[in-house]
């Protein structure tokens, strides 16, 4: 009786600890989400509320009716998009806990295999629109940042743009160290942010209560009734108060659902709030003057701190935006939607960390160019939205597939749902896409360039798959004549990497047609990716008998993991297959590829193919395939 006592008494206690432990762990998400997942949306209120307000009064001097109903329109706008479309519903279409466009895409394919080109076609047009988000984020918040000195001195605007490309070229040089060690400052960093700014706002409240009556929806209609001349211009500035939206999404596999809600429901969106209605309430106070609120109402000692601070937290919301086009363009390259490109891990411990020297010094390059073409985080402004609102409609395209077949939902419940979402989205992209020939045409111009990548790459690749299939022979045949008569065999193992495990590699026809002898045991092996972002080991190896002398493995990965193909193998011991390293000999195919007139695809296409093959990483170091064991067989494709 006594034992069973005890135990009921030590119960209580092993349940608080484990709640314990379980809290802190979703502090700690919710701080390091702070800095990652809402750097980009928490700078926003720099310059999102005088651009609305530009926008509205069409000079520097706004109406009340003006104010309030910008004010208005920017609140719901981060109620229904924020909080309703991505918190209460995107965030639950998870592709086994990661999130993201291409996840989205890759959770929706798998579900409507009738229809898998044309939602491939929506995510490489979702992804590439995330890459021209990618290049406007750094330029517009650095660039909003430091122009906040202009309201200390105004003689320091010569210097605006030099050290804006200054901080950039600092920011994009540190990549390479990962976002480790400078991720343990992001959180605080942003956190005091968020209070910074809240304050501010809050000062100007109490100042001015009535501010708080633009919550009212009915200053929306008011606004858009009496000035529907201009309303449709300032709905499209007022979208810039939402960027960061995606972010979101893209980060949830870092941090899990409940850290990232948490975190916008008690500080992100409250001071966001504060901020907004406190500027609202300070360009009231001075008669409806614009200026530059977001610096102007930090009076006095509070200035210069607000403006390093404001600076800190856009280098942090460039290095989200950074690492996520980082993540992108893995997932990509898994799907085979991209070339392997190299993929530097910078930390032991989390596979999420990696930096990729190509992307980051393109990335770079355009961001700079941006900032000296535009000069103004103003002209930005208008390239900023049509990216983002394009992004976020795709991202309702593909949900409304994910509620109807993956989710199960009633066609009336998720048709209304989604036709919400998509008038939302679709009124804020046609108010973006007018200002394509004020600077829309840069972000419209990076994701154009990613979306023909892509699509040359995906339809390059299927038309060399078929035509090499077309010219190779099946590998059942094959086997078979060489069990009947052997050639001169050696020992050891030979893996012959291939796509087609139906086919005889090329690599192993030539080695045959030169060397004239075959290893005791060969493996024909192929690395597909799942549609889900990591598989577990019980699922990686599949193995399948030929006969005596060959064998067929396939190993599989998720999208978000790197190949490591020796690793994988090792795994092949618990099924029969001894495999050693030491004895193992590898042989991969180099394709040297030429164009050619009888081509499916137009010579331009061939030409940008071929070029981007040749930019693809070296296989052995992409499958992490020790070097000494690699043996490669040239061979010429015309295509």
């Amino acid at each position: 009786m006594a034992l069973t006592n005890a135990g009921s008494e030590a119960e209580p206690v092993e349940q608080s600890s484990h709640s314990e432990v379980e809290q802190h762990s979703t502090k700690v998400l919710m701080l390091g989400a702070l800095g990652v997942v809402y750097g980009d949306i928490g700078t926003s209120p720099i310059y999102a509320f005088r651009e609305a307000l530009v926008a509205s009064s069409g000079g520097n001097v706004a109406q009340r009716g003006d104010i309030l109903g910008v004010l208005s329109l920017i609140i719901w706008s981060l109620t229904i998009i924020v909080t309703i479309k991505y918190i209460m519903f995107v965030l639950r279409a998870d592709n086994r806990g990661e999130g993201g466009v291409l996840s989205l895409m890759a959770l929706a394919r798998g579900s409507f295999p009738k229809r898998s080109a044309l939602i491939l076609g929506i995510g490489i047009v979702g992804a590439s629109l995330f890459f021209g988000d990618a290049v406007i984020t750094p330029a517009i918040s650095v660039l909003s940042a430091v122009e906040g000195m202009n309201v200390v001195t105004p003689t320091f605007q010569p210097y605006v743009v030099p050290l804006t490309l200054v901080i950039l070229a600092m920011v994009f040089a540190v990549q390479r160290f990962g976002t480790g060690g400078v991720g343990l400052v992001f959180g605080p960093v942003t956190a005091v942010w968020f209070l910074a700014i809240g304050l501010s706002g809050l000062n100007h409240i109490i100042a001015d209560p009535e501010i708080l009556w633009a919550v009212s929806p009915h200053y929306i209609v008011a606004f858009l009734i009496n000035s529907p001349d201009v309303a449709f211009v300032t709905i499209g500035a007022i979208f810039l108060a939402v960027t960061g939206a995606e972010a979101l999404y893209a980060d949830l596999g870092h941090f899990g659902r409940k850290p990232i809600v948490l975190a916008w429901l008690a500080i992100v969106f409250p001071c966001l709030l504060l901020n907004y209605a406190g500027q609202g309430a300070f360009v009231l106070a001075k008669n409806g003057v614009v200026g530059h609120p977001f610096f102007e109402m930090n009076e006095g000692w509070t200035l210069i701190p607000m403006v390093v601070l404001a600076t800190a937290a856009t280098v942090i919301a460039s290095q989200a935006v950074i690492s996520g086009a980082f993540s992108l363009t893995r997932q990509a390259v898994q799907l085979n939607m991209l070339p392997r490109l190299e993929i530097l891990h910078t930390s032991e411990k989390q596979s999420g960390q990696i930096y990729m020297p190509r992307v980051n010094l393109l990335l770079a390059l355009v961001v700079m160019m941006l900032v000296v073409g535009f000069g103004e985080s103003s002209r930005l402004a208008s390239a900023y939205g049509i990216s983002v609102t394009g992004n976020m409609l795709v991202t309702t395209v593909l949900l409304y597939v994910v509620m109807t077949r993956i989710w199960k939902w009633q066609l009336w419940l998720a048709v209304s749902l989604t036709a919400l979402f998509a008038f939302i989205d679709v009124g804020f992209f046609t108010s973006n896409i007018v200002k394509v020939f004020e600077g829309g045409w840069a972000s419209l111009a990076v994701a154009f360039t990613i979306v023909l990548a892509m699509w040359t790459w995906v339809r390059g690749s299927r038309y060399l798959f078929d035509k090499t299939r077309r010219n190779e022979i099946p590998l059942d045949f094959l086997a078979g004549n060489l069990l009947k008569k052997k050639p001169q065999l050696v020992s050891g193992t030979a893996v012959f990497l291939t796509s087609d495990p139906l086919s005889a590699p090329t690599a192993l026809m030539h080695s045959l047609k030169h060397y004239k002898v075959l290893h005791e045991q060969n493996v024909i092996l192929s690395v597909v990716t799942a549609p889900q972002p990591v598989v577990p080991d019980s699922d990686r190896v599949k193995m399948e008998t030929v006969n005596e002398l060959f064998m067929r493995v396939t190993l599989t990965f998720g999208y978000m993991e790197q190949p490591n193909i020796p690793r994988a193998l090792a795994i092949c011991r618990k099924q029969g297959w001894k495999f050693d390293i030491m004895t193992t000999s590898f042989f991969l195919s180099r394709r040297s590829l030429k164009a050619s007139p009888n081509s499916g695809m137009p010579v331009w296409q061939d030409r940008l193919f071929i070029g981007l093959a040749r930019t693809a990483a070296d296989a052995t170091e992409y499958f992490q395939i020790p070097t000494g064991r690699v043996v490669e067989i040239g061979t010429q494709v015309a295509i």
